[in-house]
């Protein structure tokens, strides 16, 4: 390798945070046109380390070179001045400016000196996602659009900045397989052009598709680095989390018990049609569907939060005559949203808020708040899912993914629910996290807790629920047992191409 094929270089990086060393002396290489993978469990360090080359945050020791010069990057507008962009893995973007407008924020076309000129400005961006082959208008605002797609725009406005450096810190988490493909197209693409990609994914399996070389962080420290074609995915996982892990989706056998949650003919105009769902005491119910099935939005008709044209849902044999989020919380019901930093957590509140503030009529029915008893409550959720934090008073938005995910698990523990809707339970979460969560979905249906879980991982639905239902198209399209569910027959259903109705409710 010549030495200036060498477009970043870091060594010996240091960053702390209050209580925690996020960093211990990390050393990494980002060569031109190349695609190098970054992986490690939730804590590991791999967002802090490429926060620091976007200039989010300051490092407390070692060096960036950049292009063969020692370089102290002051800031994100300065990194992208430098030619450093990143894709995060949650659109950062403002939801009600158009298309267009995000994609050029910062480098407006101007017309006078000081107008923006409008028309120019949609055909950039038109320009940009027909190279991408994105079917969006550019002058739509932003908020119309699905998830999956303002994370297609989010990587559009990288692209429109010609970046030398391209991070994109899981940027498929919420992509439908075929904005997966388009994305994969234009990174080989500018990878070709001699950009250098940072990829971070704990979807391990696309790695492979994608990357060229592969560094491992554990606990702030480097531990290996290496080509992709010269590893396997076990080598990988041992390396991430320090032990080997025999059993992915280790789903224990339950008896079922009696009817816990039954949808009948539930129906919304434009979103779902006639779902009829049965989820019983001690079982796991895998509900599985492509991106915009209509799974989530069945999920919030179910908790309350959006109305229903028609249908009833059932609680332990009873029909619900009134549907609202405290009624579905005063019945048992829990709901972890697939969006938990927007919906699940109050980021700037510390964990011990956040564990107990599904349960504040119960454990304080006079609305006598002791943050003595929230610190005791919030220490017996922190020991039982091993939340990685310094404190109970340490605020949500400094911990991982991972552990941010425990502790919305952790409301609805404390709320005593013994129905939980998990909707996309391990996005975003690192192999050995992931593990911890399904063992803990295992206790929970030993002590007769119903399951829904929604998902979009194919293996992890199969290997973890009893049953399963397929949803497209806001409709269910097939049901099979545990012993019926082959992957053929659900991706057939989850595209519509086959209607299968299987197994006994």
């Amino acid at each position: 390798m010549a030495e200036n094929d060498v477009l970043v270089e870091m060594r010996g990086i240091v960053k702390d945070f209050p209580g925690v060393r996020a960093l211990n002396g990390v050393d990494f290489q980002l060569r031109k046109g190349e695609v190098h993978v970054l992986v490690g469990e939730n804590g590991a360090g791999k967002s802090t380390l490429v926060k620091i080359l976007a200039g989010v945050y300051g490092l407390d020791q070692g060096t960036i070179v950049l292009n063969g010069r020692q370089t102290h990057v002051h800031g994100p507008a300065h990194a992208q001045d430098i030619g450093i962009a990143i894709v995060y893995q949650e659109p950062n973007l403002v939801p009600h400016l158009t298309v267009a407008q995000n994609i050029s924020v910062r480098h407006e076309p101007l017309r006078g000196g000081f107008l923006v000129d409008v028309r120019q400005e949609n055909e950039r961006a038109q320009e940009i996602l027909n190279r991408l082959k994105l079917d969006i208008d550019p002058s739509v605002p932003l908020g119309q659009l699905s998830l999956g797609q303002q994370q297609m725009v989010s990587f559009a406005r990288a692209l429109s900045l010609k970046p030398h450096v391209l991070i994109l810190d899981e940027p498929t988490s919420s992509l439908a397989q075929r904005e997966i493909e388009q994305m994969f197209a234009a990174i080989r693409e500018i990878k070709a052009e001699g950009v250098g990609i940072i990829y971070i994914s704990h979807r391990l399996e696309e790695l492979f598709q994608i990357g060229d070389r592969i560094t491992v962080l554990r606990d702030g420290q480097h531990i290996q680095t290496m080509h992709l074609k010269d590893t396997d995915l076990n080598t990988i996982i041992r390396m991430m989390v320090g032990r080997d892990i025999s059993e992915m989706y280790p789903r224990e056998a339950v008896t079922p018990g009696q009817e816990a949650l039954r949808l009948e003919g539930i129906t919304r105009k434009g979103v779902c049609h006639d779902i009829n769902i049965v989820a019983r005491h001690g079982e796991i119910v895998g509900l599985f569907g492509l991106v915009g099935a209509g799974r989530s939005e069945m999920a919030r008709i179910v908790f309350g939060l959006d109305p229903r044209d028609s249908g009833a849902v059932y609680r332990d044999g009873r029909r619900v005559s009134h549907l609202s989020p405290d009624a579905a919380a005063r019945m048992g019901l829990g709901f972890v949203t697939e969006d938990r930093k927007r919906e699940g957590l109050c980021m700037v509140l510390p964990v011990r808020q956040n564990v107990v503030r599904a349960s504040l009529d119960r454990l304080f029915p006079h609305w006598l708040i002791s943050p003595g008893r929230e610190r005791q409550v919030a220490h017996k959720y922190i020991a039982e899912l091993s939340i990685a934090t310094p404190s109970s008073e340490r605020a949500v938005a400094y911990l991982s993914g991972g552990n941010q995910q425990k502790v919305v698990l952790a409301q609805w523990l404390c709320a005593g629910s013994d129905m939980l809707i998990l909707d996309e339970p391990t996005r975003g979460i690192d192999v050995g996290t992931k593990v911890e969560i399904y063992r803990m979905m295992n206790r929970l249906t030993q002590q007769g807790t119903s399951i829904l879980m929604i998902s979009s991982e194919l293996p992890e639905v199969m290997g973890m629920s009893d049953r399963l239902y397929v949803m497209c198209r806001g409709r269910i399209t097939g049901e099979y047992s545990r012993g019926e569910a082959t992957a053929e027959r659900i991706v057939a259903c989850a595209f519509g191409t086959q209607e299968v109705r299987h197994g006994e409710a």
